[in-house]
């Protein structure tokens, strides 16, 4: 079977977050697919059959299957619209978050997915030693968000992944006001054997509504501050936050295993 690796919110390979990319004819086992997930070892594999004017894509870590993955979305449309269909701009993807749309426009994807409603919460003992350092608010949505005094300190959190797998959320995105960007992010995800992820389009669902709010903006530039990096032009649309982004091809393969 073809897959392919790339790298996106970059312009350039050995940046931004890489993911694997499968375009199938049908549906693999769900097993296959979790253990073709777990040899890449990146943070998602994503699998993607045609379907009508469209493509029903899932998304796999390590740990399992998940409902929502931006990185993975806009490299799986960067594949359709190079390799599988060239000259279309427009791909609907039906997920398990709905229907997620990506537009091509020169060389930006741009993508349109659900926001994330935050609630306050009570920063606890727990979240303090999670990160090491105590933050300036926390939230709740699907993850859990922590704000923190400047960007330094988000640079330099050193996080225990074994706490933050007690905390509420899938992820934990940790967050400050930017210099050179409105907001700068990182984000951790042991319980999806991911200890940080590269560049998350899902934490930008979540911080985007939140910095738009505080800095009384829509449109945002957001820098994740991984050993990677990675850069996103959002937009804040209340209940949809879009999210845009270049991409670079690091390989093209053929993987072989038995079909069982």
């Amino acid at each position: 079977m073809k897959q392919y690796v790339v790298d996106a919110f970059t312009d350039k390979v050995f940046a931004g977050n890489p993911a694997a990319i499968c375009i199938m004819e049908q549906w693999l086992p769900d097993e296959t697919m979790q253990k073709i997930a777990v040899e890449n070892n990146l943070s998602e594999t994503a699998f993607a059959v045609k379907e009508n004017e469209g493509y029903h894509l899932r998304w796999f870590t390590p740990g399992g299957e998940v409902e929502l993955c931006g990185h993975a979305t806009l490299a799986t449309a960067y594949v359709i619209m190079r390799f599988i269909e060239p000259g279309c701009r427009q791909i609907d993807f039906q997920t398990l978050s709905g229907v997620l749309t990506v537009k091509g426009e020169d060389d930006l994807l741009i993508m349109n997915f659900p926001s994330f409603s935050l609630t306050p919460i009570e920063i606890t003992d727990k979240i303090i030693q999670a990160i090491g350092i105590k933050p300036v608010q926390a939230f709740m949505g699907a993850d859990m968000v922590c704000v923190l005094e400047s960007e330094e300190k988000v640079r330099e959190i050193v996080p225990n992944l074994d706490v933050i797998c007690e905390l509420d959320g899938v992820c934990l995105h940790v967050t400050a006001k930017g210099k050179e960007y409105d907001c700068v992010t990182r984000t951790f995800a042991p319980k999806c054997n991911v200890a940080e992820d590269p560049v998350c389009g899902r934490g930008h669902c979540h911080v985007v509504p939140l910095w738009a709010k505080k800095l009384g903006k829509k449109d945002l530039t957001a820098y994740q501050a991984s050993s990677r990096g990675g850069v996103l032009y959002c937009s804040y649309e209340k209940e949809r936050t879009v999210l845009c982004g270049k991409a670079a091809l690091f390989s093209e393969a053929q993987i072989y295993f038995d079909e069982v």
